[in-house]
């Protein structure tokens, strides 16, 4: 059980080291540290499927669509540091080591610091959110992200004059992670994955970094232990397993747009009336709704948040800035 209270004493600074990293001594000694009027503090996280999120709201922010099923969602996934196939991850994660995790948060901010998963889940407020996910295959589907809004951390470590762009960078271990290898089961990316933000896309308050799924902790093949989630872009920018976020004066040189410029831009807006070069982006398939011989969805402009978002793009091109 993980329970979430948001104080700005670190989880490792209220408990002696022996106790934060063993569970029995820590409920042994619960009640003594609770008596000293010591402040609340977590349960070691652990990456154990079906392990329970605690203190999680439910968000206004969240859409209305039929949830897609927790099997699909957990089976049919893009993660290609564990291969290309859509049942890699599952099949290939199992054994990934989401605990101890650290992300460290550094470059153009006046705190930089690095924070244990459990320290971010005490520190900010825990929300689900039900978004829309459209990855640029043409599929797509509805999701009970758990997680907290990505401003919040922003807020918390300053950034300066200079910071204009947020940098994401996942994890970087090819022995826990087969696809990083080179060969034909990678996918010939350069590793570490490495996607970026524009500084008030990452401060709206529909991005989020999520923690978990189905009000339980992410499962490694959705990117335990925390990844972002921005709903209003295809799902290659949601980057997975983040060990550092960095605040840069210039623009990210993203993973995607790096390996092929000409198919995956910057910004990677969800928008039907830009073609992929290789298909169509007008429409899509939902994953567990529909079958191939449904009719095709309609895709919506920002995947559907086009009232929340359109305005980050008053006066760009979104045909030369896609």
């Amino acid at each position: 059980m993980l329970i979430n209270k948001t104080a700005d004493i670190l989880a490792s600074e209220i408990t002696p080291k022996e106790i934060y990293h063993q569970r029995r001594r820590f409920l042994q000694q619960a009640a003594a540290i609770a008596a000293a009027g010591a402040t609340a503090g977590l349960l070691p996280y652990s990456s154990e499927a079906g392990q329970k999120i605690t203190n999680v709201k439910k968000s206004p922010l969240s859409t209305a669509d039929r949830l897609t099923s927790y099997k699909d969602i957990t089976s049919y996934n893009n993660f290609y540091e564990f291969g290309t196939d859509k049942s890699d991850p599952a099949r290939y994660a199992k054994n990934f080591r989401a605990s101890p995790w650290t992300v460290s948060v550094e470059g153009e901010i006046k705190k930089p610091a690095k924070y244990q998963i459990e320290d971010l889940l005490k520190h900010f407020p825990l929300e689900e959110r039900i978004y829309r996910l459209r990855c640029v295959e043409a599929w797509s589907m509805v999701v009970p992200w758990v997680g907290f809004a990505l401003r919040d951390l922003i807020r918390r470590v300053e950034p300066n004059s200079r910071a204009k762009y947020v940098e994401f960078i996942t994890l970087h271990d090819s022995e826990q992670m087969p696809g990083q290898k080179p060969g034909l089961f990678g996918a010939g990316l350069d590793w570490p994955y490495v996607e970026g933000l524009r500084l008030d896309e990452a401060m709206h308050p529909l991005t989020i970094l999520a923690v978990g799924l189905y009000g339980e902790l992410m499962p490694n093949q959705n990117g335990a232990p925390i990844r972002l989630v921005v709903p209003w872009k295809y799902g290659f920018k949601s980057i997975k397993s983040i060990v550092k976020i960095r605040f840069v004066e210039k623009q990210p040189l993203t993973t995607w747009f790096r390996s092929n410029p000409r198919e995956y831009g910057f910004y990677s807006n969800v928008n039907p009336t830009v073609d992929h070069p290789r298909w169509s982006q007008a429409s899509e398939r939902r994953i567990g709704e529909d079958t191939l011989f449904s009719p095709k969805r309609k895709t919506l402009m920002f995947n559907g948040y086009a009232d929340q978002v359109a305005s980050l793009y008053t006066g760009m091109d979104l045909k030369k800035y896609f």
